[in-house]
């Protein structure tokens, strides 16, 4: 079960509002934090602020996310507004908490400047489970993050890593590592927690042994 209560597909809204954003995924129960400046994703905020709090994260399909209605991926997250703040200049800084993710079926018109969709979460019902990932290499998980950190000058606290529990580790390391659209929305639309650490760990290596290859030999 969620923290927020949610227990299945069914307790969440079908239709939710959508924010678009390039290489910004959202997994359950990881955190997101976001600038909101544009006017129509402040009308978006202030209305969820007012209903259940809940936001579609997904990202622009074609990558080119100042296209007036750009192309969406099939896949994304809804989060829950979990800390909120209004600046001077009138932005909001908002935290969103993943709660489960959804194939995005239809958009609505629903009368408002922020793009809006029925979608479906039951293809991945198990995200309102924690998975201990038993079987997921952690150790070699670990190694590949730490010389992926150390190839881009990345400072990582190892020690709270190591106390992590694992599905915190690999859901984290989706959301933060810089990899661009493709690689994210891969990531992002695995099934289960195994998959998504296999696929982690190879991005990680790929990545670094890319990295490294492009170094002149001393």
């Amino acid at each position: 079960m969620s923290a927020f209560g949610y227990r299945k597909p069914g307790d969440l809204p079908q239709a939710i509002p959508l924010f678009p954003l390039n290489s910004a995924i959202l997994m359950p129960r990881g955190m997101l934090a976001l600038n909101i400046f544009e006017p129509r994703y402040l009308n978006m905020i202030d209305d969820a602020l007012g209903g259940e709090r809940l936001i579609g994260m997904i990202q622009p399909a074609s990558g080119a996310e100042g296209e007036p209605v750009p192309q969406l991926c099939d896949v994304g997250t809804v989060g829950r507004i979990t800390s909120f703040n209004e600046t001077d200049d009138g932005r909001y800084l908002v935290t969103l908490t993943g709660v489960c993710r959804f194939d995005l079926e239809q958009e609505i018109d629903g009368g408002t400047p922020y793009r809006q969709a029925i979608v479906s979460y039951e293809p991945f019902a198990d995200d309102f489970l924690t998975s201990p990932g038993r079987s997921i290499d952690r150790a070699g998980l670990i190694t590949s993050l730490k010389t992926y950190a150390a190839l881009h000058g990345f400072q990582v606290d190892w020690d709270a890593v190591e106390q992590a529990p694992t599905e915190t580790i690999v859901n984290v390391a989706a959301q933060v590592c810089p990899f661009d659209t493709a690689a994210k929305q891969a990531l992002i639309e695995t099934i289960t927690l195994e998959e998504r650490a296999n696929a982690l760990i190879a991005l990680l290596e790929w990545d670094s042994a890319s990295d490294d290859s492009q170094r002149p030999m001393q």
